[in-house]
């Protein structure tokens, strides 16, 4: 069975990843947390790096970021123009207090885990690139809260590898979410595969989520109804921003609708026991039909097919009850369209 990683008000816990949409700018960061809040997001999410221990000099930057650059600079140094030092960390974090939002930060190396890790965050996320990362893993698990997981480009072998080191490290499996992404952005429809993401479930016994990089919003909503207890999507203010995750990612407005759709799907699940709803039964007497004569009977005639039919309200005798009134003697007369009772 899927298991829920959920909110205090049970409700799928919704991640606004903030990213480096901020293009290094602490007021546009400000803004976002503000967006995020806004839009109904439980989550905030940054991005924590020092751009010279996360990339060598010569790394190229991903195709995807090639075509949101207008430049053809190296990794390292559009990763530098995006880092947000420990004092802005600081303020976003008063910030998020500020609008009722909980702060998080992804750590893409293990200096800035320790930074993460003075800043008391309420769990971690490790992103799909450090999933392979065994020091990286290790020092996440060390620290002994919630993890998130997210397992683009893994296969299934390799999401097992990443338990079976969080767990050695310290860590509970039952602390553990999986979320099911694909990484490339945006992310082809046709290469989603949200079942994957109740493989994952089936194959491990632990929560699961979805990290979305498709365009729009139904595809996270889909996750829900699948079983997501997590879902993660970007958000920008502008999506014609310079920068490598802007094209990716929702607008304010964008993200405010996938949040109520996801709450609006969330509701309609309901607690899967079949039965008339408070609404409905108000209309079992309307819709339904009952036992009703035909034609006019005599008291002591026989109820037969020919003088019994079954019309609207559902008041009297339940039509299921038909082979039961067939050869029966009718106890007193029955006008045209009489219920039988």
């Amino acid at each position: 069975a899927i298991k829920r990683f959920m909110t205090s008000s049970d409700q799928a816990l919704i991640i606004a990843e903030a990213g480096v949409n901020h293009n290094g700018d602490l007021e546009r960061a400000i803004q976002l947390i503000d967006a995020a809040a806004d839009a109904g997001a439980d989550v905030v999410k940054f991005q924590t790096f020092q751009a010279n221990k996360l990339a060598t000099f010569n790394a190229e930057q991903a195709s995807y970021q090639q075509k949101a650059s207008a430049t053809k600079e190296s990794q390292l140094s559009m990763l530098q123009k995006l880092e947000l030092n420990p004092e802005q960390h600081k303020h976003l974090i008063d910030h998020c207090l500020k609008r009722n939002i909980e702060f998080l930060s992804t750590a893409f190396d293990l200096h800035s885990i320790k930074i993460l890790s003075s800043l008391n965050i309420k769990r971690w996320k490790i992103p799909s690139g450090e999933i392979t990362n065994l020091p990286y893993l290790r020092e996440v698990s060390a620290q002994g809260k919630p993890i998130i997981l997210s397992t683009g480009m893994s296969t299934l072998g390799e999401i097992e590898a990443a338990l079976v080191a969080l767990e050695k490290a310290g860590v509970l499996r039952s602390q553990i979410t999986a979320l099911h992404c694909t990484t490339e952005y945006p992310a082809p429809i046709e290469e989603v595969n949200l079942r994957a993401m109740q493989s994952i479930a089936i194959a491990f016994g632990i929560d699961v989520g979805y990290s979305d990089h498709t365009e729009g919003i139904s595809v996270p909503i889909a996750a829900i109804a699948m079983g997501a207890s997590v879902i993660e999507k970007h958000l920008t203010l502008d999506r014609n921003l310079p920068g490598p995750d802007h094209r990716a990612s929702l607008e304010p407005d964008e993200f405010m609708a996938m949040v109520h759709g996801i709450r609006n799907v969330e509701k309609a699940l309901g607690d899967g026991i079949k039965r008339p709803t408070m609404s409905e039964q108000a209309n079992i007497k309307v819709a339904r039909k009952s036992l009703v004569a035909s034609q006019a009977i005599r008291s002591g005639e026989q109820f037969t097919v020919d003088n019994l039919t079954t019309k609207r309200p559902g008041t009297g005798i339940s039509p299921m009850h038909w082979d039961d009134w067939i050869g029966r003697q009718a106890t007193r007369d029955f006008s045209t369209d009489e219920l039988i009772t």
